[in-house]
C-alpha cells in the first residue's frame, strides 16, 4: 500500500510540474498589452472593441459549463489539448483578418479555448494533489502557478509591446508559435486516476448532481456570487487601461513596460496570497476587494503618476485574491464535479463581462474612460457592502 501511494504521489508531482510549464507557456500572451490598440489600428472603434469583448464573454457564457462537463466526463487532458488547438486558430484569424466579422470569429474561438482550459487545468491540478494527500498545500501551489502566470504575462506584455512598435505581424506570429509550444507541453500531462474508475456518470446524471450542489450548498453559491463580479471590474480596468494610458500620451513601449512592472508586482503578490489569507482569514477577500475598488477609482484621475500607481496596486490586490478564490471554491466541491462547478464560476464571470464591458466601451466613447473607472470603483465598493450584509443573513 505504501509503495502504491508513493507511485501515486510521484505521478501527481509530475502533473503539477508539467502544469508549471504549461501555465507559463499558455499565459505567455504577447498580444495582451496591445490587442485593444491592435484592433484600433485595424479600424475598430472603442464601441466595436467592447462588442468584440462582449462576443467573447457571450461565447464563454454559452460554452463554459458544457466544456467543464466535457472535462469531468471525457478527461482533463483531452479538453486542454483541444483548447490549445482553438487558440492557434484564433491567433491565425487575428493575424490575417481585417473586418469585424472575422475578428468576431477569432474572439469566439479564443473564448472556446479559454472555456476548454479554465476548469480543466485547475481541476487537473487540484485532483492530482488530492489523490496524493497534498490538497492542503493547494493554495501554495496555486500561488506559485499565479506567480508563473504573472511573470509570463508581464514579460510577454513587454515583449509584445516592443515587437508591436516594429510590426504587429511580428507580435502575432510569435503568439502563434507560443500557442503551438503550449500544445506540445500539454501532451506531457497524465490523466488523473479518477478516470480509471469503472463507472463514470452519464451526462444527465452528472448534470443532476451538479445542480444539486448549486441548489443545496449555500457556501458554494456565495463564492460563485462574489468573486466573478470583483474580477470582472478588475478585467474591465485592466483592458481599457491600455487605451487610458495611450490617452495620457504614453507610447506602446512605455505601456508595455508598465505591463512588465505589473507582472513583477503580481508575481510577488501571488506568492504572498497564502500568508495574506492566513493572517486575515475571512476578511482577506473584503480587504483585497476594497483595495481593488479604491485603486480603480484612483486610476480614473487623468494624471500619469496616480494612474500608474493605482494600476500597480490594483493588480497587486487582484493577484492576492485569485488563489484565495480558487481555494475557497475547490475545497467545497467533489472531484467528479470539480471542472463543471469551476466552469459555472467562469460562466458567471462571463455573464458580468457581457454586460459591463460593452457598456464601458460605449460610455467611454461618450464620457471618457476616466469617468468610467471612477464609477466602476464606486459600484464595486457598493456591491461589496451589499454582499457583506447578504452574507450575514441566514
Amino acid at each position: 500500500m505504501r509503495e502504491k501511494f508513493k507511485k501515486i504521489e510521484k505521478f501527481n508531482i509530475k502533473n503539477v510540474n508539467v502544469d508549471y510549464l504549461f501555465c507559463g507557456l499558455s499565459n505567455f500572451n504577447l498580444n495582451s498589452s496591445v490587442w485593444v490598440l491592435y484592433l484600433g489600428f485595424k479600424g475598430m472603434s472603442l464601441g466595436q472593441v467592447g462588442l468584440l469583448e462582449g462576443i467573447f464573454h457571450i461565447t464563454s457564457f454559452l460554452f463554459e459549463v458544457p466544456t467543464g462537463a466535457m472535462a469531468d466526463l471525457m478527461g482533463r487532458k483531452r479538453v486542454l489539448l483541444l483548447g490549445r488547438i482553438f487558440s492557434i486558430l484564433s491567433t491565425i484569424l487575428l493575424l490575417t483578418s481585417n473586418n469585424f466579422f472575422l475578428f468576431a470569429i477569432s474572439f469566439i474561438l479564443s473564448a472556446a479555448s479559454y472555456n476548454l482550459n479554465s476548469g480543466s487545468e485547475e481541476a487537473l491540478v487540484y485532483d492530482s494533489m488530492k489523490e496524493a494527500g497534498k490538497d492542503g498545500d493547494y493554495i501554495t501551489v496555486n500561488g506559485r502557478l499565479n506567480f508563473l502566470m504573472e511573470v509570463s504575462q508581464g514579460v510577454a506584455s513587454f515583449l509584445g509591446g516592443v515587437l508591436s512598435d516594429i510590426s504587429y505581424t511580428l507580435t502575432y506570429s510569435f503568439q502563434m508559435l507560443k500557442d503551438i509550444l503550449s500544445f506540445l507541453a500539454g501532451t506531457l500531462f497524465e490523466e488523473p486516476k479518477c478516470y480509471e474508475k469503472e463507472e463514470i456518470l452519464g451526462v444527465k446524471e452528472h448534470a443532476i448532481v451538479c445542480y444539486g450542489i448549486l441548489k443545496n450548498d449555500r457556501a458554494v453559491r456565495l463564492v460563485l456570487l462574489y468573486y466573478p463580479v470583483v474580477f470582472s471590474f478588475h478585467t474591465l480596468t485592466f483592458f481599457y487601461g491600455q487605451q487610458h494610458f495611450a490617452n495620457l500620451g504614453m507610447s506602446k513601449t512605455f505601456i508595455a513596460l508598465l505591463m512588465l512592472a505589473s507582472g513583477v508586482v503580481c508575481s510577488i503578490s501571488a506568492l504572498c496570497a497564502k500568508t495574506f489569507d492566513r493572517i486575515f482569514k475571512e476578511k482577506a477577500k473584503y480587504i483585497a476587494t476594497f483595495i481593488i475598488a479604491v485603486s480603480i477609482f484612483g486610476f480614473g484621475f487623468e494624471n500619469n503618476i496616480s494612474s500608474i500607481l493605482c494600476f500597480l496596486i490594483l493588480n497587486f490586490a487582484n493577484s492576492l485574491l485569485y488563489p484565495i478564490s480558487s481555494n475557497a471554491l475547490n475545497e467545497l466541491i467533489p472531484s467528479e464535479q470539480r471542472a463543471t462547478i469551476i466552469s459555472v464560476n467562469s460562466m458567471l464571470f462571463s455573464m458580468v463581462m457581457v454586460v459591463i464591458f460593452p457598456i464601458g466601451g460605449f460610455l467611454g466613447d461618450i464620457y471618457g474612460l476616466a469617468k468610467i473607472f471612477q464609477a466602476s470603483g464606486i459600484l464595486l465598493i457598493t456591491y461589496m457592502i451589499l454582499f457583506i450584509k447578504k452574507g450575514k443573513k441566514r
